[in-house]
């Protein structure tokens, strides 16, 4: 027995080493080598980040990089640098890619220096678009004319960035959406969605060709000043049907090792994807079931202690409506309403949030943010229910306050005079609960409003007396709302 042992252990330990002096030997002929040149035109450029998804480089003095790749990677790209700007494709479609064709090996890229000092820029922020129809792309024609003018007043560098989800499982409407999206004028960095996926193939790696198609590739970054943005495709096609969940891959894992070990510690990070990573400021127990997966990235606590060194601020979509959260002191997630209310069918997010966009304002190292409500002031930053307007709390004065983080202030005021600070807790939107059962306007019957944390509540001493509340946000910014009598 123990021969017949010793020949069994000697087979399989001979079938192994063949087994993998074969795979590396299949490896060698399952690579090719791609090689060219970042310039300005005229002038090479040292240190520009090149990749293939895969593995990074940089530049040599005379611009050069070179990459072994597997012959299945799809694009060779950079990661922009600051001071500089890539040509754009039908107006938003920033041009950092190359596809990588048959026996082609040099590919060439050519940069702009920026007209602006990038020091200081700003990027609004698009969530959650979901156009089905042409009629869905009529609607969101109304939001990017009110985005363009919110960026026209900008005096200096800007661009945008999509969490995804720009359509609704209807892939033949991103020519559409493109169009509709042009009048914008500026590059959008998009991430991909759920609802951008090809659904029904046979594994994660068949989900996002068409996404590509359009927009190249899913996970990739580029440099503003000294703020670094980094796109990750977090959606995971399990390979069934329309299932998946948030998930970071050990590809981009990675991926993203090489791609922050050439970042300045300084340097502000953004990370742009399309499911939260989380959605409570605390870690919490795993479930085995579909929206505990689908609603939250189930590794997140990976993705975190990878950037527990730097500023980090997580912008994501994917919910329908408006969340701030913090994750230690270094680490904040802004997860932002969507774009098309709720799914075009009101104007409002599921929390009451309008549909609108997020505005983003960045100075070397800092950034402020506020969020803008399409066809809305730039101020209108609440809405507040007098008395008896809250069939939940009638005897109070209740305001929804979308853009809350734990570092503003809602306060009431009778007469002038301070009287409380106001409760926080969590409930509905009155006005979104009323829209929601409008079944007129909302035709699809799994639509409903969603409680959310960023209600206030608060007694008045003197429901007489001439109610005001003011609301004060972490960058100092004042907003006030009389009391309306009356019902929305």
């Amino acid at each position: 027995m123990k021969v017949l042992k010793s020949n069994v252990a000697s087979f399989v330990l001979a079938t192994l080493l063949s087994t993998t002096t074969l795979s590396v030997w299949a490896q060698g002929l399952d690579t090719r080598v791609i090689s060219g040149t970042v310039s300005d035109g005229e002038n090479p450029i040292a240190n520009v980040a090149v990749t293939d998804g895969q593995h990074i480089v940089t530049t040599d003095e005379n611009g050069f990089y070179s990459i072994s790749t597997p012959v299945d990677s799809r694009f060779v790209y950079i990661t922009t640098p600051a001071g500089y700007v890539v040509s754009v494709k039908d107006k938003t479609i920033p041009q950092f890619y190359q596809l990588l064709e048959g026996d082609k090996t040099t590919y060439d890229f050519k940069l702009t220096k920026n007209k602006h000092n990038d020091d200081k820029h700003t990027f609004v922020v698009h969530s959650d678009v979901q156009v089905t129809s042409t009629a869905d792309i009529k609607q969101y024609k109304t939001v990017v004319e009110d985005c363009r003018k919110t960026i026209d007043a900008i005096n200096g560098d800007v661009f945008g960035l999509d969490c995804g989800d720009i359509v609704g499982d209807s892939p033949f409407l991103y020519p559409n959406y493109i169009d509709a999206v042009s009048n914008l004028e500026i590059p959008m960095y998009r991430a991909i969605g759920n609802h951008d996926m090809d659904y029904y193939g046979r594994s994660h790696e068949t989900s996002y060709h068409t996404f590509e198609k359009y927009f190249g590739p899913t996970v990739y970054s580029f440099n503003k000043g000294k703020a670094h943005y980094i796109v990750l495709n977090n959606n995971f096609f399990i390979g069934r049907d329309y299932f998946y969940m948030g998930y970071v891959d050990e590809k981009t894992f990675a991926w993203l090792e090489q791609d922050l070990a050439l970042v300045p510690k300084d340097n502000l990070i953004f990370i742009v994807m399309h499911i939260p990573s989380q959605l409570t400021n605390e870690t919490q127990q795993f479930k085995y079931d579909y929206f505990s997966i689908a609603d939250q990235t189930v590794n997140a606590r990976a993705l975190h202690q990878l950037f527990k060194s730097h500023e980090t601020h997580i912008i994501t979509g994917h919910m329908h409506y408006n969340l701030n959260m913090e994750f230690g002191d270094k680490i904040m997630e802004h997860n932002t309403a969507s774009a098309c209310g709720t799914w075009w069918q009101i104007p409002e997010c599921l929390d009451g949030t309008p549909r609108g966009y997020a505005v983003y304002e960045v100075d070397q190292n800092q950034v402020e943010w506020y969020y803008k409500g399409a066809e809305y002031d730039r101020n209108y930053q609440m809405r507040v229910y007098g008395v008896g307007q809250d069939d939940d709390f009638p005897t109070d004065v209740v305001v929804n306050v979308w853009n809350y983080d734990s570092k503003w202030k809602v306060e009431l005021f009778e007469d002038g005079k301070k009287t409380a600070d106001m409760t926080k807790f969590s409930g509905y939107d009155q006005y979104t609960k009323i829209l929601c059962s409008d079944r007129s306007k909302v035709k699809y019957d799994w639509i409903y409003p969603t409680k959310n944390d960023h209600m206030f509540r608060a007694t008045p001493k003197n429901p007489n007396a001439k109610l005001q509340v003011k609301v004060t946000d972490r960058f100092g910014n004042i907003y006030t709302q009389d009391i309306n009598p009356t019902k929305e």
